[in-house]
């Protein structure tokens, strides 16, 4: 197995005059309200995880859960208070100030709520400006700009001014500047959040999009649960600093390992969420002739296997029966993780 990109060991952020003392004196334990009462901030509570080469990783909490104090921990735009923080193997919190600069300069790109363009340049000087900071000629900049235009949908527009943008545009500039450097690692802080939801939606998309494209290795912050769900190979749920679950968006939704995440994932559509083989059988006895792919999501194929008597075969890319899935099955997915408001 590969080595992680990103891998946090007991990571902690401590905000306040003696957060170091009091982490060492708390051997690791940590109680928020304890600290809380000594005058320091629990933001980050013992992390530990691992993202590997082309996954994205979402983490979601409401505000105030922790969720943007660890990324900034992870990009190191914070000091951890503790804990070990591994960038494709290199101990970051070892690395002097010249390499780490190197390192978010060749390595990382970052993506924010706000989109922080200079109002005085244009579309394609917004973007070609982290390259001219590394030190490429303006004209090669200029060209790897246009290019950037060209992938986030703004042919026609690269010469225009922030202000001449709508959100969404402006949101666009602000991925494609921070995808010009080619980064590996991509961080995006609630980067849709301040856009409406037609905007949001179009934007998730493109998202999606690029990424089956590129396979960044991402980190994405964000507070909307649907949209965790949209995006992530995984999905990390923080609650006070603590990451509560950390699994597949179908395992959490199935799963919850807390009660906390269950009240998360009460009201989730699950039929918009999970897959056939998410919820399938592996019986292959009794079926009909109807077969549906086990990547199908529930929603999509549910009125067709409602409409079955038997069992129906679940299949394979290969066209090979893996399960069965019922009828049964199917409602008690739909209805049985629901609130019963009767």
């Amino acid at each position: 197995m590969s080595e992680p990109v990103i891998k946090c060991e007991n990571v902690y952020k401590i905000f306040g005059a003696n957060s170091q003392k009091m982490l060492q004196d708390s051997n690791g334990n940590v109680d928020a309200k304890t600290f809380q009462e000594n005058g320091c901030i629990v933001g980050v509570n013992n992390a530990s995880f691992e993202v590997s080469k082309g996954e994205m990783l979402v983490v979601m909490g409401l505000s105030g859960s922790g969720k943007s104090t660890l990324l900034r921990c992870i990009s190191r735009l914070t000091d951890a208070t503790g804990g070990k923080i591994f960038i494709e193997g290199q101990d970051l919190l070892q690395l002097n100030n010249k390499d780490l600069i190197d390192l978010r300069r060749n390595k990382m790109g970052m993506v924010f709520q706000s989109f922080a363009l200079l109002p005085h340049k244009t579309v394609v000087e917004n973007i070609a400006f982290p390259l001219q900071i590394k030190g490429i000629k303006t004209e090669d900049s200029i060209n790897k700009a246009m290019d950037m235009v060209k992938l986030v949908g703004l042919e026609g527009r690269e010469n225009y001014f922030p202000r001449e943008l709508s959100g969404g545009q402006q949101q666009r500039v602000g991925i494609a500047r921070s995808l010009a450097v080619e980064p590996d690692i991509w961080f995006l802080d609630e980067p849709f959040s301040a856009l409406d939801p037609l905007i949001r939606k179009e934007m998730q998309d493109e998202f999606l999009r690029l990424q089956d494209k590129l396979q960044k290795t991402i980190m994405f912050i964000t507070h909307d649960f649907d949209e965790a769900l949209k995006l992530a190979d995984r999905i990390a749920i923080m609650k006070d600093g603590i990451i509560e679950q950390l699994d597949t968006p179908a395992n959490i939704v199935l799963n919850p390992a807390t009660e906390y995440v269950r009240k998360f994932t009460e009201e989730v559509p699950r039929e918009k969420v999970l897959l056939i083989q998410d919820v399938m059988d592996a019986s292959k006895d009794n079926l009909g002739d109807l077969q549906v792919s086990k990547d199908e999501i529930i929603e999509n194929v549910a009125e067709k296997i409602l409409t079955q008597e038997k069992s129906v075969a679940v299949v394979d890319n290969n066209n090979e029966i893996i399960g069965s899935i019922n009828p049964t099955k199917i409602i008690n997915t739909v209805f049985g993780g629901r609130k019963n408001n009767s």
